[in-house]
């Protein structure tokens, strides 16, 4: 029998890249983990706390907002056809709105409210993998849920939050837009728009994108009469409180419309008085009309308009009232950490950091390797970050270890000298005392 043909033989399954579904070298993954740490810093230090929900939801609560996310919804099931008798009952969240609303509604009677959560896990979609999409992907949201009645001060708390968040991660220039879904239902209802209006914001959303003479084209297609009216207010941006000059002097009235005005003019101010002036209204963002029921927000990355939003948010009436009869209104944002990673991975926008947080190699070079261990226990004692190697064995294999790692520092367990691996210099030292210089 030719060895080949050897029943015994094991078959390979050669690896290779799953599109939408990210994965990263060390070094990125390093990257990555300080990046995810100043988020949740950042949420901490205005009071967030942090909540976990499973992967799974049941489908009937993934399923109960309606629309279309059944059709990107990934379920679960086992694969053996036989196993638990049945159908997938279980669904991987797409988002994590969702299971908050879920979560709060399960837990409101043990929460106190206002009850401030951020959330960092996460979600599947089975949408086609493009640049800023993925399959899966990594969100950071926080949200504020109040009983009955929230004060309009959290949707300015909300956004300085995440404007801070952006400053720190170092990103570049953005452009972080408001807007307040009451200034546009108003004002299309008070131009004599009857009926769903997601038709006609729809369009004024892909003003930037199609220009102002498409857009009139599509609404008039669509039926709208007042087009060129519905794209005035669309096209009003400003990055002080002059928008509610410019939206009266078009002339429309509606309460709702009053209303939108008064607190999007309360929510700026408070945003001017501690962010300055990069706060830019603007009411063609028109996103989530059938959700949010006050402030809109939307972050775009001035360096990569293409890439969509990379956060976003608004003010809901009602959070879990598919989960429950208790009213719980709320406001939140969700930043997109995958698509912002990812468009810094391949701009090579990354910090070079090192694919290992080892700062100290101590070398195994005895019969035993009791003292290798005590100086690296000593050294992690103090904070530093150190391993003893794996075996005894000749220095310069160790050596090159710890260049293949790019480990700054070896301690010979020998003589206790270190030796700087960037430098070639070598010295005693006083390892009750020495710290590391890194770079």
């Amino acid at each position: 029998m030719n060895p080949s043909d050897s029943p015994l033989k094991k078959e390979v399954v050669r690896p290779k890249p799953i599109s939408g579904w990210p994965e990263y070298l060390p070094a990125e993954q390093r990257a990555a983990q300080q990046m995810l740490d100043t988020v949740r810093r950042s949420f901490e230090l205005y009071g967030f706390t942090p909540i976990e929900t499973p992967a799974v939801e049941r489908l009937e609560v993934l399923l109960a907002k309606g629309g279309d996310t059944d059709k990107e919804m990934y379920t679960l099931k086992r694969l053996d056809p036989e196993a638990e008798g049945g159908d997938a009952t279980l669904g991987l969240h797409y988002d994590l709105t969702v299971p908050f609303a879920r979560y709060v509604a399960q837990n409101h009677g043990q929460l106190t409210f206002p009850f401030k959560r951020y959330q960092m896990q996460p979600c599947w979609r089975g949408e086609r993998p493009q640049e800023g999409r993925f399959r899966q992907f990594l969100q950071c949201d926080l949200d504020v849920v109040a009983m009955d009645k929230l004060p309009l001060s959290f949707d300015s708390e909300v956004p300085l939050i995440v404007w801070d968040i952006l400053k720190k991660l170092e990103i570049g220039p953005f452009d972080f837009r408001l807007a307040n879904r009451k200034i546009t239902e108003g004002y299309l209802r008070g131009l004599g728009l009857e009926g769903p209006l997601a038709p006609v914001t729809r369009w004024l959303d892909k003003l930037e994108k199609i220009g102002p003479d498409k857009v009139v084209a599509a609404l008039q297609a669509d039926g709208v009469g007042p087009a060129r009216e519905a794209l005035a207010l669309a096209q009003i941006q400003t990055r002080d409180g002059s928008f509610a000059d410019k939206v009266t002097a078009l002339g429309v009235q509606h309460p709702l419309l009053d209303q939108g005005l008064q607190e999007m003019t309360e929510v700026l101010e408070r945003l001017l008085a501690e962010g300055g002036p990069e706060f830019l209204v603007d009411l063609s963002v028109t996103r989530g009309l059938d959700y949010y029921t006050g402030s809109v927000y939307e972050v775009r990355w001035s360096e990569f308009p293409t890439l969509g939003s990379i956060s976003a948010g608004g003010r809901y009436d009602d959070l879990a009232g598919s989960y429950t009869s208790q009213k719980l209104p709320g406001v939140g944002m969700s930043l997109g950490f995958t698509r912002i990673f990812s468009k810094l991975l391949s701009a090579k926008r990354l910090p070079n950091l090192r694919p290992t947080p080892t700062q100290v190699l101590v070398t195994w070079l005895e019969d035993s390797p009791r003292k290798s261990r005590q100086f690296a226990a000593s050294l992690r004692a103090r904070g530093i970050p150190a391993e003893s190697y794996h075996e005894g064995g000749k220095l310069n294999k160790q050596l090159q270890y710890a260049n293949r790692k790019s480990i700054p520092y070896v301690l010979f367990e020998a003589d206790g000298e270190i030796k700087d691996m960037r430098s070639g210099i070598q010295q005693k030292l006083d390892l009750s005392s020495w710290v590391p210089d890194i770079d």
